[in-house]
């Protein structure tokens, strides 16, 4: 019944993903032309310019794009941590056997790619790159099968979702272990005393999004200033999110026949205005509706059209410009290694250990989903660009040429990886098989 009044319909959410997947395509392009144009000295200038608050005992001052990484992607970070608490509380994760399946992927698409990565890197300048192609960018992915639309099952979106989400989550503590620089405890211990707090007060029923929001940018100073990504402030924020809400279902549908009741009563003639009464009755409506509402689904619908049209877009204009032919040039073997990583890491790594774990009766995979299926969408999950060019800004953060040879790495096997899930998906199934699109 809780799933019922809190899951958002996945349906809506594929075609949010899939808007997604188009905008942040046409903004890597934008990226990508005005990086090579005439103008790509504007390019590099405008994200470097540096803004940002001094006082005599107080300084943050830093270039724009790392504004963006660092400030505007926290918001994403706190989108995320909302759906992971979501879906191991209410949604695709919240029991063994729906976990298993997606888990089993995650950790093969995981683990392959950081091997082949560790194996196949030859300059110990790079070896630090081996997070990058760890994660699925779920709404490129998603986009490719919407455009597959009734050929593929819903159940194997619902995979391709579920392990994205495990992904995520592992990349977030690749990136809090292995990609944070030197801590200062003393910072440290200021953050997670504050978390601690808001987790307590969220237990106990004490939840205030103008709170939230404050204590967030507090403890992401505190994570910027102890030496810890601040992004992962965003994720902590979101598990501090209550998901239940502060009334029941009985409670709120009483109140709400009281008040349309009331309203009725004090309607004597039909004015163009509400009379003093029946504003204030529209105020109690207000009030119980927030009381009805789960804060957490209300923050996730609330930043979801934020971050897909706003926050990705951005992200993605600042980090793909990449100069093809730079003054600094590219590191060919680096460029290679993650092509390979991502196409063929993820795509073995993934479909390898489902048949392994299926055959071994781990786990237990849907009937309507059949192996090719299966390979086609492990291929589709070597689409690793929002969290991989995350990461390759982490783990490459003084070293240009690194970086460029990292995000062409990503933007081409990311892009081979998307061609050969689709061939593989498009070539497998007869259209209306699975019946019509369900709608949003």
């Amino acid at each position: 019944m809780i799933k019922e009044k809190i899951l958002s319909p996945f349906q809506k959410f594929v075609n949010l993903q899939s808007s997604t997947g188009i905008l942040l395509l046409a903004t890597t392009i934008i990226a990508l032309v005005w990086a090579n144009s005439a103008f790509s000295e504007s390019y590099q200038s405008f994200w470097k310019y540096e803004i940002g608050i001094v006082t005599d005992s107080f300084e943050l001052v830093k270039p724009l794009i790392l504004w963006v990484n660092d400030g505007l992607m926290s918001i994403f970070f706190f989108l995320i941590g909302l759906e992971i608490k979501r879906e191991f509380l209410i949604g695709e994760l919240n029991s063994t056997k729906k976990v298993m399946f997606p888990l089993f992927g995650a950790l093969g698409g995981i683990a392959l790619p950081v091997i082949l990565y560790l194996v196949l890197n030859q300059n110990p300048d790079t070896l630090k790159g081996w997070g990058i192609p760890m994660a699925t960018d779920i709404a490129f992915a998603l986009a490719v099968l919407k455009v597959l639309g009734n050929r593929v099952p819903t159940s194997l979106k619902i995979f391709l979702t579920a392990f994205a989400i495990v992904d995520d989550l592992g990349a977030v503590l690749v990136i809090a272990i292995f990609y944070s620089g030197e801590l200062n405890l003393v910072m440290l211990g200021g953050a997670l005393g504050l978390l601690a707090l808001i987790y307590i007060l969220s237990y106990r029923g004490l939840y205030s999004e103008f709170v939230t929001i404050i204590a967030g940018f507090i403890v992401w100073l505190f994570f910027l200033k102890a030496g810890l990504h601040p992004t992962l402030a965003g994720i902590l924020m979101a598990f501090a999110v209550p998901v239940r809400q502060k009334i029941s279902t009985d409670e709120f549908t009483d109140q709400l026949d009281s008040i349309v009741k009331n309203i009725k009563e004090s309607t004597i003639l039909q004015k163009p205005v509400l009379s003093g009464e029946q504003l204030e009755l529209i105020d109690d409506l207000e009030d119980w509706s927030d009381k009805y509402r789960s804060p957490l689904q209300h923050l996730e619908h609330k930043l979801h059209n934020w971050v897909a049209y706003l926050v990705i877009p951005i992200f993605a204009l600042a980090n793909a410009g990449v100069a093809i032919n730079g003054e600094g040039g590219l590191e060919t073997a680096l460029v290679v290694n993650i092509m390979i990583c991502l196409i063929l890491g993820k795509s073995i790594g993934i479909s390898t250990v489902i048949f392994a774990a299926r055959k071994l009766k781990l786990i237990e995979v849907p009937s309507d989903i059949t192996n090719r299926q299966i390979i086609g969408v492990s291929f589709l999950a070597g689409i690793g660009f929002t969290m991989a060019i995350f990461i390759a800004g982490l783990a490459f953060n003084s070293s240009p040429e690194y970086i460029d040879s990292a995000k062409i790495g990503i933007l081409i096997g990311s892009f081979i990886s998307a061609i050969l899930g689709y061939g593989i998906l498009r070539f497998n199934s007869v259209k209306g098989k699975f019946g019509p699109a369900p709608k949003a």
